[in-house]
């Protein structure tokens, strides 16, 4: 049997830092929702664990213990093989969650390959804070150090893009640049009828580290300035720690407009137009 995982673009549409514990792990308050861009992994059993990088974004993805993957397999225990294949697509480092995406994506897989449970949720978290959010993606409230997740509002019909402007910018960085870290929490998302209510209730919101991120990598605001300047863009805010950041649109066609448009202008810069994702159990 072979399984098959997608592992969607996460983004945040908001992101408060409402404080700091003792041990210097950051608390947060984010609406995360998941693009239908992203990568996919394929798991087949074998003797061993293994893992092989391909796709457009593989250079420099390690394929060792190092990768999120290979740590999400780990957990599981010893004694257990599998060959992973992981389809690279979306840019690393790049506040859109690529790695944790991945690493619950082997997790759904794996527990599927191997007909076993998911690990404990403290032992997901271990991965990183976005782990967990990634298990089931969809609308959801993320707050805390990542361990607690409510359900999300239902999302109106939209467009989105993605853009990456091809620098990375290290989120140890950008919260040491964080000149406050207990700022206000998000007040409940209401429901919203379409994309211009959800974009305009988002403009209320923040995103606390991208003034930081801004400070760290001026380009952050050309991308968001360009996103801001295309027709039909109902907000553009940063994801996350950056530097990928997004614009919101009433429909896909606007979206795949406007990213025609971004590519057209900035070729170097990594361009997805996408919709809002769930997973759905056939993706499971």
């Amino acid at each position: 049997m072979t399984v098959e995982t997608f592992a969607p673009a996460k983004i945040n549409l908001t992101l408060h830092v409402t404080g700091q514990r003792a041990d210097g792990y950051h608390l947060l308050d984010s609406l995360v929702v998941f693009a239908d861009c992203g990568d996919r992994l394929t798991l087949a059993p074998a003797d061993d664990l293994t893992l092989t990088v391909t796709g457009p974004r593989a250079e420099g993805v390690p394929t060792d213990g190092r990768n999120l993957v290979l740590k999400a397999a780990a957990l599981f225990g010893p004694g257990r093989g599998a060959a992973i294949t992981l389809d690279k697509h979306l840019p690393a480092a790049a506040g859109i969650g690529g790695g944790s995406s991945d690493a619950a994506a082997a997790l759904r897989g794996l527990a599927q390959l191997w007909d076993v449970a998911l690990p404990e949720p403290q032992a997901v978290l271990s991965l990183g804070a976005d782990v967990p959010v990634c298990l089931a993606p969809r609308s959801l409230r993320m707050r805390g150090v990542g361990e607690e997740i409510t359900e999300g509002p239902r999302l109106p019909a939209m467009g989105l893009v993605l853009v990456n402007p091809g620098v990375e910018v290290p989120t140890p960085a950008v919260f040491k640049a964080l000149t406050r870290k207990d700022n206000p929490a998000m007040p409940h998302p209401p429901g919203w009828a379409s994309a211009a209510t959800m974009a305009h209730w988002l403009r209320t919101q923040r995103n606390d580290l991208e003034a930081p991120a801004r400070a760290l990598a001026p380009v952050i605001g050309t991308v968001i300035g360009a996103i801001a300047a295309t027709p039909g863009c109902l907000l553009a805010r940063m994801s996350g720690s950056g530097a990928t950041c997004f614009g919101i649109y009433d429909s896909r066609a606007e979206a795949e407009t406007a990213a025609t448009t971004l590519r057209a202008e900035n070729p170097g810069w990594w361009v997805a137009a996408a919709e809002p994702f769930t997973l759905k159990p056939a993706l499971a």
